[in-house]
């Protein structure tokens, strides 16, 4: 085991070779050894390992790629093992840490110094001018919560947040402190993902959620990955790729990027990933301009339309006609598309664009899978509209081995939605909500996330407290991030590891410590576990092993519930429960839940003995379709694609691979190249000579955006230029560096979701 960094990234130290072009293998098993062994020794490392994602084991805090019934003794990857050892880490900080480093020297840190400090144990305060925090009870930090909460004048003036990780079970009662304290400001890490997602799919089929099984994965003939990369976020894929390409699938890529892990697997836990060369995976390699991706699906169904009238038989007509509205306004617009429009928005060629659309046309069992590369840009939604409707061209909805993939981040973020973690709750919902608890809960629209960063920084915000994550560091805009939370009364944060969001506070602030998900959750006389639903609707069982980092740390659940008690004493028109029975026994909130959201019906019996099952999805199992229209709705959009002034770029702002979110697992980027050091930029080598500069430059970054009083700017210092294979004009570079960079005001129509794969900049020499 290794002591916590003494010293933050020194970036003089970074180094860049060549990029890697396959992924995993066994340096990929090595690293994920190496971190786990030295956050945890070697014991604590076999015995969390073991469990994580078994069937009586703990769900991986890394991402939400499902697991399949039947389980490896190994199942989690290179990042989920990062992941647990920075939550399982023998790391602490603890009141005698807050002694020794003042807020404005914690302050001074970079995210990847404060992250790998150790587990929180202890409840903090930092009172109104004072230079620490120190140490405050339980039931003290929690009146203080309560007693800011009461004197607000206005319940709008609070701000509930919450990040993907907390369990079905906190996240249930977390919204209803929230309707029971009376709004729906619960803005969540979906408003900046995929949020896009969900606006799109909830329009055109129903359903904001994707429409495939694992076994789908298995069975798809040909499957389109676009904007995402797997081989770093979601490693675990990699194998479902694997088992469908051995079945005969064939995989498009499409991304600005080549990335190792979409063109070539080693399995770790196979013969052929160890010794004998692994398996190439994308059969085609779509290398497409930032924001192009709408483009490449109205070409493709442009061509499938086009064939179809000419030879007929490339059309589901029956699909068509009896499960869907729209076809006709859908057809004429994407007719009406010029080609040469198409070329100049994906910087591919109509030949190229064509050879694409003939590999869907061949295919009887599509899925698009995507993540951020499509959902952070101003036409997202449109785009996400445009890759429904090429599936319903040839009925790929609905039916086995076919249909739509989100891939989420976080690893409950879609059980957090289904919860009613959510800022416009559906009046089925809130009515359910009002029956069980006996109280009426708020229908008035609450803030989502750029909304109440707005609304902090016009100071109408007084408090912010948050359940996981790291709002200051997630959120774009950064600098109005920070104004925003210094204009607060109260900042509260609920966390396992200290990040940037506790040391950018309101005037008072305080940190509550809390179980993990490897943590044991002793409660009521029993040991209790939760419940996360992955990217595939699919709900199932976690229980951590460890002892807590401290004897009276508090599960998020415990923490909540005892909120609820104070926050509603003496209320006659807050929500009834027996807040002390929700603590001690999580069942209770299984069966509170089992009557308010459908699809929850026999939770506990359903949950047994390790056992997972699916919520009800529409589309998939009865192509259903509960739209507008009562059907699959196609959509004629408008083509829309960035267009770059003169001189400037587009960056998009990305992960390394030693990075989940914000949380900065090491200083590497091994399939890129990129080693001991962040602060870069990744260009086309033609792009660093057309800015006068050259390759290894240390430069500015400074972004561009058409604010109401003309052009407005925004600048992130000392980043160094990389040649590297990007499209012409395109550049890449890591958040949470960047996020600085991304105007407040920039935002997809829709939904909202900053656009963060779409910044004009330009760079500037260092002076």
């Amino acid at each position: 085991m290794t002591r916590p960094p003494e010293h933050d990234i020194d970036e003089s130290k970074l180094t860049v070779g060549e990029p890697k072009t396959q992924a995993v293998g066994v340096p990929a098993v090595l690293n994920s050894l190496k971190i786990a062994v030295d956050q945890m020794g070697l014991a604590r490392s076999a015995q969390t390992l073991l469990q994580v994602n078994q069937k009586d084991g703990f769900d991986c805090p890394g991402c939400a790629w499902p697991e399949e019934d039947r389980r490896h003794v190994a199942e989690f990857c290179e990042n989920g093992a990062k992941a647990v050892a920075e939550e399982a880490t023998v790391r602490r900080v603890g009141p005698e840490f807050f002694a020794e480093h003042s807020i404005d020297e914690l302050r001074s840190h970079d995210d990847w110094w404060l992250g790998q400090q150790g587990r929180l144990t202890h409840p903090m305060i930092l009172d109104e001018g004072a230079s620490h925090y120190r140490p405050v009870s339980w039931d003290d930090a929690l009146d203080i919560i309560a007693d800011e909460l009461r004197a607000l004048d206005d319940p709008d003036e609070a701000v509930f947040y919450t990040s993907g990780r907390t369990s079905n079970e906190a996240a249930f009662v977390y919204q209803l402190l929230v309707r029971g304290y009376g709004t729906n400001n619960l803005p969540d890490c979906s408003n900046m993902c995929h949020e896009s997602s969900g606006s799109a799919l909830g329009a055109t089929l129903g359903i904001g959620k994707g429409t495939v099984s694992i076994t789908d994965i298995h069975d798809a003939e040909l499957l389109i990955v676009a904007g995402q990369n797997p081989g770093t976020n979601h490693p675990r894929m990699l194998s479902a790729l694997e088992k469908a390409k051995q079945r005969g699938a064939k995989i498009i890529a499409v991304n600005p990027l080549p990335e190792a892990g979409l063109l070539h697997f080693n399995n770790p836990q196979t013969p052929r990933g160890v010794i004998l060369g692994g398996t190439a995976l994308a059969d085609d390699f779509v290398q497409i301009r930032l924001g192009g991706d709408q483009a490449l699906f109205q070409a493709i169904g442009k061509h499938l339309i086009e064939a179809h009238r000419d030879h007929g038989g490339v059309l589901d007509t029956d699909f068509i006609n009896a499960h869907t509205s729209g076809f006709d306004a859908y057809a004429s617009e994407v007719e009406g598309v010029t080609w040469p429009d198409l070329e100049s928005a994906t910087g591919l060629t109509e030949e190229r664009m064509r050879a694409i659309a003939e590999q869907v046309r061949s295919s009887g069992k599509t899925i698009v899978c995507w993540a951020m590369g499509l959902t952070q840009h101003k036409h997202s939604v449109a785009t996400l509209r445009d890759v429904v409707n090429v599936l319903l061209l040839q009925g790929s909805i609905g039916r086995p081995g076919a249909g739509v993939c989100p891939v989420r981040g976080h690893s409950n973020v879609q059980g957090d939605r289904t919860m009613g973690i959510y800022e416009k709750p559906p009046e089925d919902f809130l009515a359910a909500l009002d029956e069980e608890f006996a109280f009426r809960a708020p229908r008035e629209h609450g803030f989502d996330t750029v909304q109440a960063i707005r609304a902090m920084d016009a100071g109408h915000v007084r408090v912010f407290l948050a359940v996981g994550g790291n709002f200051v560091s997630a959120t774009p805009d950064t600098a109005v991030v920070e104004r925003g939370m210094a204009k607060t009364d109260l900042t509260v944060h609920v966390s396992t590891k200290l990040n940037r969001s506790h040391v950018v506070t309101g005037r008072r602030a305080i940190i509550l410590p809390t179980l993990g998900r490897t943590d044991r959750d002793r409660r009521g006389g029993g040991e209790q576990r939760v419940t996360v639903e992955d990217s595939m609707g699919a709900v199932h069982g976690s229980r951590g092993r460890l002892a807590p980092p401290s004897e009276d740390m508090l599960s998020e659940v415990a923490i909540l519930t005892r909120l609820c008690e104070r926050v509603f004493a003496g209320r006659d028109d807050a929500p009834r429960a027996d807040w002390t029975e929700l603590e001690n026994d999580y069942r209770a909130i299984r069966d509170h839940i089992s009557r308010v959201v459908p699809g929850f019906e026999r939770y506990e019996e359903r949950i047994q003995k390790g056992r997972t099952f699916y919520l009800p999805n529409a589309p998939r199992d009865a192509r259903r379709f509960t739209t507008a229209t009562g059907r699959a709705m196609f959509t004629a959009n408008e083509l829309e694609f960035p267009r770059i002034p003169e001189g400037r770029l587009l960056l998009q702002t990305l992960r390394s691979h030693d990075q989940y979110n914000t949380t900065i697992y090491g200083k590497d980027d091994r399939y890129r190249g990129i080693h001991d050091g962040r602060r870069v930029v990744l260009v086309h080598p033609d792009d660093i000579r057309a800015q006068e500069c050259v390759d290894g430059e240390i430069i500015d970054i400074v972004s561009e955006w058409a604010g109401p009083d003309g052009i407005e700017e925004r600048r992130a210092e000392g980043f160094r230029l990389v040649a590297y294979d990007t499209p012409r004009r395109n550049a890449a570079a890591y958040y949470p560096e960047t996020n600085v960079l991304v105007p407040l005001e920039s935002f997809a129509d829709v939904s909202g979701t900053p656009t963060s794969k779409s910044i004009v900049v330009r760079f500037e020499k260092r002076v």
